[in-house]
């Protein structure tokens, strides 16, 4: 079982403050660009299953899902054309699309929620061996919700398709997480995550 952190409280009153909030950013969200919502979502579902089955606490697992919902808002400040750009992206593009860890972290900190949903935002995409961005972290300095999250975000994104590509069968994505388990993404969580989707529960159908 999973030990209670600092940020997590048994006075349920702060996160259901925050719900409203959150899910006010996501509508928001979802007008400007309905994709990379759809993805949240399926990236939220995700991670809320990787969580129970690592035993998080129902507090710890709500924080995790109010982030994975939003954990892409921060590509409001990405150009259109370079989001939907259907070659690969030049590498003074690929910085201008790293950007949106810290401008997520930054919309969501005027929360100013005690609960560390805009950290997890900004970890997201931080990898257990420190090659990740923006400040690389490495193994337990990086959340365990940030790193739940980075396993269900690279499941999901790989498994839809995208402007430059179509989407990868599951099979061949639970392969290249386990590949990167214990070095990029966290053992555990891909474990949990190959568990959930061989077990059924999860759909396979990628539209976007």
């Amino acid at each position: 079982m999973v030990s209670e952190g600092a940020p997590y409280f048994a006075d349920a009153r702060p996160l259901e403050a925050m719900r409203p909030s959150v899910a006010m950013l996501s509508a928001a969200h979802r007008h400007q660009d309905p994709i990379t919502v759809k993805h949240e979502d399926r990236t939220a579902k995700l991670a809320v299953a990787i969580g129970v089955r690592l035993g998080l606490s129902p507090s710890r697992t709500e924080v995790l899902r109010l982030a994975a919902i939003v954990h892409d808002i921060g590509k409001i400040g990405v150009p259109r054309n370079i989001l939907d750009k259907p070659g690969t992206l030049s590498e003074p593009e690929y910085a201008i699309v790293k950007t949106h860890c810290a401008i997520g972290h930054d919309v969501l900190q005027y929360l100013q929620a005690p609960f560390p949903v805009a950290e997890i935002i900004f970890q997201h995409h931080e990898r257990l061996d420190g090659s990740g961005y923006p400040r690389g972290l490495s193994g337990e300095s990086i959340l365990l919700e940030a790193r739940i999250l980075a396993v269900a975000d690279v499941f999901e994104a790989m498994t839809s398709n995208r402007c430059y590509r179509v989407a990868f069968l599951p099979d061949f994505v639970l392969g290249e997480l386990q590949a990167m388990a214990g070095r990029l993404l966290d053992a555990d969580a891909v474990d949990a995550c190959r568990d959930y989707i061989l077990t059924g529960h999860h759909s396979t159908s990628r539209h976007v």
